[in-house]
């Protein structure tokens, strides 16, 4: 899924602010960056689904087969 960020602002001036596709406590590093943009403070704050899932990170290994030269 996609990372993305849905805002949404309200004819009374309240704003809110949702991240998708974003899992695990990395979510919560889009906060500051949401009130410069909208130059907001956050009031209150919820995790969503997403907060309690991992993302699952595939690592590769390589393995190297070094021969001896024998001579």
């Amino acid at each position: 899924m996609e990372k993305k960020i849905q805002v949404r602002i309200f004819p009374d001036g309240r704003i809110e602010a949702e991240t998708k596709g974003i899992k695990g406590e990395q979510c919560t590093n889009y906060i500051q960056l949401i009130e410069e943009l909208l130059r907001a403070e956050t009031v209150e704050s919820a995790y969503t689904e997403e907060f309690y899932d991992t993302e699952q990170v595939r690592i590769g290994q390589t393995q190297h087969n070094h021969l001896k030269n024998k001579g």
